[in-house]
């Protein structure tokens, strides 16, 4: 293939908001819909795709800024593009919506190659596992007793072995939520929660005590993932067999450098829609290695599998329910968990996934 074969020829930008099954909300927020920004970019006679779940910002952002840093490059180089969009936002500031839309473009990029060199990416990253574990991820503080407890069974009846609630918008009440969530599980099923960073320094501190007595395994994002001296401290006197966790809002790879050289996780989260793609969450999983972490994959589960197969600290991804959703709704070859592990299927390139444009047409802006 020539030089020129590989120039990307085209980049198209689309975003659809497509509302959710029922109210959500967390420690912190609350959300009845979610808009997913989609990357179309073209050359050498193939598509590549890439997309976050972001504000309809951040695909203006892609279309005014970041596609014309790309447009004539050499669809190989995926290091110098990156490089180079990552510069185009100097005086934006990387944070936020610049990051995520980097991270679409990114992955998009990925995506491209490995179509280009007949791949699946798990292929071109070269493959650490065959599939990787995952947890069920929902269980919202907007859900009764009722829903909690059937949507957490229902995933372990389909064979997932972990899950994770949402905790921290009524603390007095968190301690009754997660006793309904592990009788609902059974005792051999892990529990993971997730604060949001809704507590203060002493409520974490206190509710971890609680939260042994039904066997919670994981506590994330305690008290804001800001607040790395509060997550050290928790880090250091949560009971033992409890992870403290955090870093979904990692943009780049300075923010994991200082999450983990301020020992406050056990193990760090990172989200390829936000931290620059699959380049960025590799950066994230060699500072792991670095400072001997495992990492967990924060949401976006069919967008994870690939890297996730591929980055050796990876212990597990979120299956969450928003966006396990949305991309079978939007997406054809997105697999559904087998034993509790999500495996690429080797026979479909790039990220395996083709975007149904008809099926998204009603969620266009």
């Amino acid at each position: 293939m020539s030089s020129d074969n590989v120039r990307i020829r085209g980049v198209e930008v689309s975003w659809y908001t497509i509302p959710t099954d029922f109210p959500e909300s967390d420690g912190t927020l609350e959300w009845n819909s979610t808009t997913l920004v989609l990357v179309r970019i073209a050359a050498g006679g193939s598509e590549g795709l890439g997309y976050t779940y972001a504000n309809a910002a951040t695909a203006m952002l892609i279309q005014r800024l970041l596609a014309k840093e790309i447009i004539d490059r050499n669809t190989m180089d995926i290091p110098g593009t990156v490089d180079a969009i990552v510069r185009s936002v100097r005086n934006l500031g990387r944070p936020g919506i610049a990051s995520m839309a980097i991270s679409a473009v990114d992955v998009a990029l990925w995506d491209l190659k490995a179509k280009l060199l007949d791949l699946p990416l798990v292929e071109l990253l070269g493959a650490a596992r065959d599939a990787v574990p995952v947890y069920g991820s929902g269980g919202f503080t907007s859900y009764n007793d009722q829903q909690l407890a059937g949507q957490l069974r229902g995933w372990v009846e389909q064979g997932i072995t972990r899950v994770k609630m949402k905790i921290g918008r009524e603390a007095d009440a968190d301690p009754h939520r997660v006793q309904v969530a592990r009788q609902a599980i059974g005792p051999k099923t892990e529990l993971f929660v997730d604060a949001n960073g809704a507590y203060s320094r002493k409520q974490a501190l206190a509710l971890a005590e609680v939260f042994t007595e039904s066997d919670v395994s994981w506590l994330e994002e305690p008290v804001s993932s800001d607040d790395l001296e509060g997550l050290r401290l928790i880090r250091d006197r949560a009971p033992a067999g409890m992870d403290i966790a955090a870093g979904e809002y990692g943009y780049d790879s300075w923010y994991f450098r200082r999450m983990l050289e301020a020992g406050a996780v056990d193990v760090l989260q990172a989200d390829a829609t936000r931290c620059g793609g699959f380049t960025g969450f590799l950066q994230a999983a060699a500072l792991c290695q670095a400072h001997h972490l495992p990492l967990s994959a924060h949401t976006a589960p069919a967008l994870h599998m690939h890297v996730g197969c591929s980055a050796i600290p990876v212990r597990h991804l979120e299956y969450f329910h928003d966006h396990a959703r949305i991309e079978r709704m939007l997406f054809d070859g997105v697999p559904e968990p087998v034993n509790g592990m999500l495996q690429p299927d080797r026979s479909r390139l790039g990220i395996g996934m083709e975007f149904k444009a008809a099926d998204a047409k009603r969620f266009a802006a």
